[in-house]
């Protein structure tokens, strides 16, 4: 078949240098934003001598969690340090947290109008199953256009990769509370918001977190997809022992990687199940 070709390419390059020249005050604004945010929040875990936020972590471990996560947490943050990628590791600790937080600051209440209007939610899965399903690499190109190299593409890359498990989450467990209870707070003359945030939000908060924690997990595995785009941390350390062929290195890298993934996840677990038994 002789079709002529779809330009797609082109109308992606004349969309991308559209939105660059009338919406640069925006985005530089968020890289304002979002810089400040990582480099602030570096700075205090940067502030703190390791040992001193070592037992920091190890009580917070303990309290949410066991024992066992305490302990856990105090040797492989231990091993961390003893490796010598303690600063490079609060790097990807704050890159990660912003992350996070931003995609659950916008994640939540878009997952909450997704289960309140089919509409807004019709619109919103095909971008969910395209923002999932899209290589990753491919939102470093955008990003590196709207707000050049460093953490902050890092980040905004790291948010549209992350952001889909908590949208689709929060609808899932706000559409899972009985339908029961939801017309006996009807009956009692609830209003929309009470009926919210004291009914079908305390009732999903377990599947909320669920959809939190993929978050957490699926930012922390850009951080070395983004140092390619100049972003710091441990994943800089990866991105560099594999241009070189460096195993050593590679490995004390990826082991901290593994080791931060282990405690943030078992963390939002603990908190989860805390949720569901309160």
């Amino acid at each position: 078949m002789n079709l002529p070709k779809i330009p797609l390419a082109d109308w992606i390059e004349w969309l991308e240098a559209w939105l660059e020249s009338n919406f640069d005050p925006l985005f530089q604004f968020i890289r304002l934003i979002v810089g400040e945010t990582v480099g602030g929040l570096e700075s205090v875990l940067q502030w703190f001598p390791p040992l001193v936020l070592i037992l920091i972590f190890t009580a917070i471990a303990w309290f949410i969690g066991k024992w066992r996560m305490a302990l856990f947490s105090f040797i492989g943050l231990a091993i961390i340090d003893n490796l010598g990628l303690w600063s490079q590791t609060m790097q990807t600790l704050a890159l990660v947290i912003t992350a996070a937080f931003i995609s659950i600051l916008i994640g939540v209440p878009l997952g909450i109008l997704c289960a309140r209007s089919k509409t807004v939610l019709r619109i919103v899965t095909p971008l969910l199953d395209f923002m999932q399903t899209m290589p990753a690499f491919v939102y470093l190109l955008p990003a590196v256009t709207f707000f050049s190299l460093g953490v902050v593409p890092g980040v905004i890359a790291s948010i549209i990769f992350a952001i889909p498990p908590t949208i689709r989450l929060t609808n899932l467990g706000i559409r899972q509370v009985p339908a029961e209870l939801v017309e006996a707070a009807d009956a009692f003359g609830s209003t929309p918001a009470q009926k919210l945030f004291k009914l079908q939000l305390p009732l999903a908060m377990p599947t909320i977190m669920a959809g939190i924690n993929q978050t957490i997990m699926l930012s922390l595995s850009m951080v070395v997809i983004a140092s390619m785009i100049g972003a710091q941390g441990v994943g800089a350390y990866v991105y560099r022992a594999v241009t070189q062929g460096n195993t050593g290195v590679g490995f004390e890298a990826g082991l901290a990687i593994v080791i931060l993934a282990i405690i943030l996840d078992r963390l939002t677990q603990q908190s989860m199940n805390k949720t569901k038994t309160n």
